[in-house]
């Protein structure tokens, strides 16, 4: 461990985020990774193992560990799921947000929590930090409710509506890699026409929080790429980028699916609260894709799928 750098602790170690963050920061920072069953090791970074629903464990690990930041990054992402066991969805969203919350409030340590921009009826665009929430399904609830509690203990806490994509593992793909796999084995994929949000490269968004930090600022901040496109625009963009065939992508109706757990139709946020704090734009789909590129070239995702 390098003594000179400062301590960051990443709850949700095993998990898309945590693994990116990790490979962005650790020539920064000595990355603490919280694991829960899935053990895998990392370059550059350290593997802890604690509970989230004990909190004299959580205050007794983060005492000896030291970090200056905790980032909150475990929950139950699938809408699927959270709707199929409420109590396991309330459980794992809010109540391990709440208790690590709580301790990092208690010991005076930075504090940043991941939401989501799904908390929205969906009928309007490009919505900022002011709007209020109308969440459509469970995941949605606990997501809003996580929010709510997590400010209640930590006044400080910095609280990122997001929706990020970028490399991922063999074990937990984000929704570029599904595409970008599908498409490079020929496959024909249906991507939605119809459901709009602003994404955003982890790589972008990581680094964004990192400077928003050193400004000591907290809140709820929308940390979104600059555009507002569909799903299925993105897919068209990121096939163009990869040399991969677009033809394979079908334009689907998202309004026609009555099999789906509802949710909204566009999640769109601005990041102008964001980019003014930040005093620099975060940049469009087609920027981030080209370092999505970059990132595939330099070995990055070999890395990622050999865990």
């Amino acid at each position: 461990m390098n003594t000179m750098k400062e301590n960051i602790l990443i709850t949700g170690g095993t998990g898309l985020l945590a693994l990116n963050w990790a490979l962005a920061l650790r020539d920064k920072y000595n990355v603490y990774l919280v694991m829960h069953s899935r053990k895998i090791q990392l370059s550059g970074a350290f593997f802890v193992s604690f509970s989230l629903d004990d909190i004299d464990d959580i205050e007794a690990n983060i005492e000896k560990i030291k970090p200056k930041i905790v980032i909150h990054t475990a929950g139950l992402t699938s809408v699927e799921e959270c709707e199929a066991n409420h109590d396991l969805a309330h459980h794992t969203n809010v109540v391990l947000a709440e208790n690590i919350a709580k301790v990092c409030s208690k010991l005076n340590i930075t504090f940043v929590h991941i939401s989501t921009d799904h908390l929205f009826a969906g009928n309007e665009m490009m919505l900022d930090e002011m709007h209020s929430l109308n969440p459509q399904n469970e995941y949605a609830k606990t997501k809003a409710e996580a929010e709510v509690r997590v400010i209640n203990v930590n006044a400080k806490s910095l609280v990122v509506r997001t929706n990020f994509y970028g490399w991922g593992t063999t074990y937990r793909r984000s929704f570029s890699d599904m595409i970008f796999s599908e498409l490079k084995s020929g496959k024909k994929l249906t991507l939605f026409h119809d459901v709009f949000y602003t994404p955003i490269y982890m790589g972008v968004l990581i680094q964004a929080i990192d400077d928003l930090l050193k400004d000591n600022t907290v809140g709820i901040f929308n940390i979104v790429g600059d555009e507002r496109l569909s799903k299925y625009q993105f897919g068209k963009k990121l096939a163009k980028r990869f040399g991969l065939d677009e033809a394979l992508i079908i334009k689907g109706d998202f309004a026609g699916q009555s099999n789906l757990i509802h949710r909204p139709s566009d999640m769109s946020l601005s990041n102008k609260k964001a980019c003014n704090a930040l005093d620099r734009e975060l940049g469009n789909v087609d920027e981030h894709l080209d370092m999505l590129y970059q990132d595939y070239e330099s070995g990055l995702i070999q890395e990622l799928q050999k865990l």
